[in-house]
């Protein structure tokens, strides 16, 4: 449902985006970014876990060109519930931020297989599990990236 909400909004926006963009700016990539708050004292070990298992996984994803870029931003938590860690990933437009493609997942699945060393999936599983209790998920959003048009 979550995810219906999600492309209807982003669908919105393009529709009412498009008409805006003609005169302000030229669009870019579309960015999935997703909120975390590390757990008290989790930090340091938050960032060991993303360096060993995901940072290669992340680089080569960008290398075979499944995403535009990505980027690790870490801030200071105004507030109890306020996030310290965002993953933000670009994507070309806002269907490959939002469709499935089987061939796209088959190739994400080989990268992780590589870089985990095994391809059973329940394995991965495992070796995921250990971020779940270094940090809280928040929240996910999706942006389009503008460049805005000089005023002539």
């Amino acid at each position: 449902m979550h995810r219906i909400a999600t492309l209807f909004a982003l669908t919105l926006l393009t529709l009412v985006g498009t008409a805006a963009a003609q005169e302000h700016w030229t669009e870019g990539p579309v960015w999935e970014c997703s909120a975390y708050r590390t757990k008290p004292g989790k930090f340091d070990d938050y960032m060991t876990y993303l360096r060993t298992n995901v940072a290669a996984i992340r680089a080569d994803a960008k290398e075979q060109g499944l995403v535009v870029d990505q980027k690790v931003f870490v801030q200071m938590p105004s507030s109890p519930t306020d996030w310290d860690v965002m993953f933000c990933t670009a994507y070309k437009n806002g269907s490959d931020a939002l469709d499935y493609d089987p061939e796209i997942e088959a190739k994400w699945n080989a990268i992780s297989a590589k870089h985990l060393k095994t391809d059973d999936e329940e394995a991965q599983e495992a070796m995921a599990t250990p971020r779940f209790e270094m940090r809280d998920f928040l929240g996910t959003n999706l942006m389009r990236e503008v460049d805005l048009k000089p005023i002539e």
